[in-house]
């Protein structure tokens, strides 16, 4: 017995021996080019990570449509209601219990979706592109087609989640941008131009700057670097942070710019003044002699013209457009907020449903149709 207990751990340790765990090269053996190889392969499959993910989403939410496009198919032909709604609901749950997204409610958003997108191939080739709770908010927040299809191509474009897609659509985003008084069209060539015009935006809004408004440059400049990610949403996609109070020495004189950005795709500096008041012709020269030296002791060959945003109280828009006739470089002025739904006229106000309304009028329809059932 003692002899076989040997050989056996005689064959373990031989065994042992033969296996050979595999060690990784050190890095610094590597070939030069490694890293960079690495890091190609590294980015290729998160994007085909990210292509499995978008095309599951693409695949629900057209899954959706075709149900919604169903439904309203059969109340359409055989006036079908809510009670067969509320039993769609229970089989469908029964037959695949590892789904969720079968309730009545949904079925009902599917059903609303459907009835908002007719077109198939835009819902395949843009709306399907967001996730489905983001389409359930465009849904309950808008009424209006085109508007709709407005935010969720710029919830495409900048990756916005839910909640910044719902802040962009009461902060009525698509009303802001391009608004900004400005020489955009003189001062920069037509494309560059343009993209600024769209980038910019009037009034800018910060909700999350407290109860009391700031009376005082400093103390706004400072309220908004306490909430430097929140007001870098509400700038918008592709400005990166430089500094604030940056120093400039010109001429045995100091000059401290309020906050400097650098834009990434205008490839340009964007320096940002703010003003706690309302709007002076003043501010645009002190503004234009601070791009003046970010042009000459910052920006490189490849960079692109300045720009110039002053963020005022209040704007004269006559005022702003006179006191920028003259300038060559290229400036925005534009208000800030701190609440943009104050200022809405009531007719807009009312033209965001609740989530409430959108639900009494589904109702509203399924309970002219439960008689025909």
């Amino acid at each position: 017995m003692n002899n076989k207990n040997n050989d056996r751990k005689q064959r373990n340790l031989k065994s042992r021996k033969d296996v050979i765990l595999p060690v990784p090269v050190p890095e610094s053996l590597m070939p030069q080019s490694y890293p960079a190889f690495l890091g190609s392969l590294k980015k290729r499959i998160q994007q085909e990570r990210l292509k499995a993910v978008l095309s599951a989403n693409t695949a629900l939410v057209m899954m959706y449509w075709d149900i919604g496009t169903s439904i309203l198919q059969k109340q359409h032909d055989e006036g079908w209601g809510a009670k067969v709604i509320d039993r769609l609901s229970h089989d469908l749950k029964d037959a695949f219990p590892e789904m969720g997204g079968f309730s009545p409610r949904n079925l009902k958003y599917m059903r609303a979706f459907a009835d908002s997108w007719k077109d198939r191939k835009i819902v395949q080739r843009t709306v399907a592109q967001i996730p489905w709770r983001s389409n359930i908010a465009i849904l309950d927040t808008l009424k209006d087609s085109d508007q709709r299809l407005w935010y969720v191509q710029k919830t495409i474009e900048n990756g916005w989640s839910r909640d910044i897609l719902v802040f962009q659509i009461k902060s009525r985003l698509h009303e802001r941008i391009g608004q900004t008084t400005n020489n955009f069209d003189i001062a920069l060539p037509p494309m560059d131009s343009d993209m600024a015009d769209q980038i910019f935006k009037d009034p800018y809004v910060f909700d999350f700057l407290g109860t009391a408004t700031p009376r005082r440059e400093a103390e706004l400049e400072q309220k908004l670097m306490d909430h430097l990610e929140n007001f870098l949403l509400e700038l918008g996609q592709g400005f990166a942070f430089v500094g604030r109070q940056v120093h400039m020495e010109v001429g045995e004189a100091d000059f401290y710019i309020d906050l400097l950005f650098y834009h990434l795709k205008l490839r340009c500096y964007v320096v940002v003044e703010l003003k706690a008041g309302k709007f002076q012709a003043g501010h645009v020269s002190q503004l234009n002699m601070y791009m003046n030296i970010v042009d000459d002791l910052m920006r490189h060959p490849e960079d692109k013209k300045t720009i110039g945003l002053l963020l005022v109280k209040e704007k004269n828009q006559t005022l702003a457009k006179y006191a920028l006739q003259g300038y060559t470089n290229p400036i925005g002025v534009a208000e800030w907020e701190k609440q943009i739904t104050s200022s809405l006229p009531n007719e807009l106000k009312s033209s965001l449903p609740t989530v409430e309304e959108i639900e009494q009028e589904l109702d509203r329809k399924e309970h002219s149709l439960d008689g025909e059932i």
